[in-house]
């Protein structure tokens, strides 16, 4: 994978994030795979598509493209907020790509992945509407909380300017597809859970660990009222599909997944 990005592709254009748009872009529709299926390359999504830019031409995997030369934090400013959640809710959603690059060299810095199946409502803000005096007055945006994410959700396919090994990158993608087959609720669900069990952050942890975290999920979930009873059933069901393993007398154990390349 070639990581130089060409700024000479953009170089009519003035606006900074018109430039790292173009730019990114560019690079990606020459360089970026598809980490569902490996196919070599994507195609560029017509214009105007809302969140959409890159499609599989092999398995159809759709792709939304965000980039900037600072590192990502929790939260990401992203496109309009209620196509967004209907996306989410018809099973729309792209996968994300979130690509950092230096821009003293303009080399692909970092890159990572975010499958569609870990974009649910939980990760979308709502942001306020612009006021009168804007050009799109009324119009409201929303950010991707990237924070509220485990870092299973987000498949690395660049570090520190390095390339990933496209089958690690597959295993990585392959452990957790098996959420595609889950309702939208229970995606949620599962994908809050596993943030979770990572946010306490020791390979062996208690259910009553998770228990601790029943406020925060009460209100990420306010029309379940038996929060713990889920929270068990999700354990089970990332038991069942080798995420986790059960120990006995309420003890877990939870997989590394950076162990993956090992």
């Amino acid at each position: 994978m070639n990581l130089e990005l060409d700024p000479s592709v953009a170089e009519e254009y003035k606006n900074p994030a018109q430039i790292t748009r173009v730019v990114s872009e560019a690079w990606a529709d020459e360089n970026l795979y598809c980490p569902a299926c490996l196919n070599d390359s994507l195609s560029k999504a017509r214009t105007g598509r809302p969140v959409l830019d890159f499609m599989c031409p092999e398995c159809s995997e759709k792709y939304q493209l965000k980039s900037k030369k600072s590192p990502f934090g929790n939260k990401v400013s992203n496109s309009a907020y209620r196509p967004k959640i209907e996306a989410i809710l018809n099973g729309t959603i792209p996968n994300f790509a979130f690509l950092q690059y230096d821009s003293s060299d303009w080399v692909v810095r970092e890159l990572f992945v975010v499958p569609s199946h870990f974009m649910t409502e939980s990760i979308i803000e709502k942001r306020k509407p612009l006021p009168a005096s804007a050009r799109r007055a009324g119009w409201v945006g929303s950010n991707i909380l990237l924070g509220n994410l485990a870092r299973d959700a987000k498949i690395p396919i660049v570090r520190d300017r390095k390339a990933l090994h496209r089958k690690l990158v597959k295993r990585w993608w392959d452990q957790f597809s098996f959420m595609r087959e889950q309702s939208v609720e229970s995606r949620g669900w599962l994908s809050d859970i596993l943030m979770c069990v990572r946010r306490i952050d020791q390979e062996a942890f208690t259910l009553d660990q998770v228990y601790e975290f029943e406020e925060e999920l009460s209100k990420l979930h306010p029309k379940n009222k038996h929060i713990r009873p889920k929270i068990r059933q999700q354990l089970q069901v990332l038991r069942d599909k080798g995420v986790i393993n059960f120990l006995g007398d309420g003890w877990y154990l939870v997989k590394d997944l950076e162990a993956l390349d090992k």
